[in-house]
């Protein structure tokens, strides 16, 4: 197994790449990261930045730009906010809202009708924890109220945590797991579920999942969706790759040929 990212094999001419852990922190590029997307371009690969924020897909590119990262150094780019967007305007309809202020304006910008407080609905969008909160625990009274109501929680972030500026941040993943475990319903988007994936391909070319590699720092999510999909990974430590993992027999013999550091 190489632990060099010079060394990634000429085959794989798709790169699919997270986001968080890998590009960035949540506020800097980590080092490394412009030159290596650079090179992999003037290798001819095809990049497709795929990531599990619950943003829309224009507010990410933004986001990567102003923190140095160009324009130029990747072809394509999906969230899993994209998706759920697109799933909460075909139809439009009111739903509620659980996340911070930001994620709120993006869906409103984007055209998601959220409810004012105290208006009957049937589905919440689930972005992640509001500004105050920071646990799972501290959600209590809203996932038992969604269970109990019966309502469908749709996801847009199925991490359950990320790395924020080196501290673990709780991700709307958490949240939705709870309300699962209870009975409620969740529809999840994003990695590691097939459509964020199909859709990263079809963004490609529709190349051969077999010439693909992602490139992430989370086994449950990254790792465990290139291996539905019969992709090659690469495993990114700087990110919440660094805690042991159990490889469950839902790999089987899969594993990510490469673990590296950083990009």
């Amino acid at each position: 197994m190489s632990d060099d990212l010079g060394a990634l094999p000429a085959r794989y001419r798709t790169i699919l790449c997270d986001v968080w852990g890998v590009i960035h922190d949540g506020a800097r590029l980590f080092p490394g990261v412009a030159r290596r997307f650079e090179r992999w371009k003037g290798e001819g690969r095809t990049i497709v930045i795929v990531t599990n924020a619950p943003r829309p897909a224009d507010r990410v590119e933004a986001d990567l730009v102003a923190m140095g990262l160009p324009r130029a150094s990747w072809d394509h780019l999906t969230s899993s906010g994209q998706a759920g967007i697109e799933a909460l305007t075909h139809p439009p309809r009111k739903v509620g809202f659980a996340g911070s202020r930001y994620d709120y304006d993006d869906l409103t910008a984007h055209g998601v009708d959220i409810a004012i407080r105290g208006e009957a609905v049937e589905e919440i969008a689930l972005t992640g924890l509001d500004e105050v909160r920071a646990s799972v625990a501290e959600y209590e009274e809203e996932i038992g109220a969604w269970v109990e109501q019966d309502l469908l929680v749709h996801c847009l972030n199925p991490d359950r945590i990320v790395i924020h500026r080196g501290e673990e941040v709780v991700c709307a993943g958490a949240l939705a797991d709870e309300v699962a475990a209870r009975g409620g319903r969740v529809q999840f988007y994003g990695k590691p579920h097939r459509p964020i994936y199909e859709h990263a391909l079809r963004l490609a070319g529709d190349p051969d999942p077999a010439d693909c590699v992602m490139v992430g720092d989370n086994p449950a999510t990254d790792m465990w969706g290139a291996c539905r999909m019969g992709m090659a990974g690469v495993l990114v430590t700087a990110g919440v790759g660094h805690a042991a993992y159990e490889w469950g027999a839902e790999f089987e013999n899969w594993r990510p040929f490469m673990t590296v550091s950083g990009l």
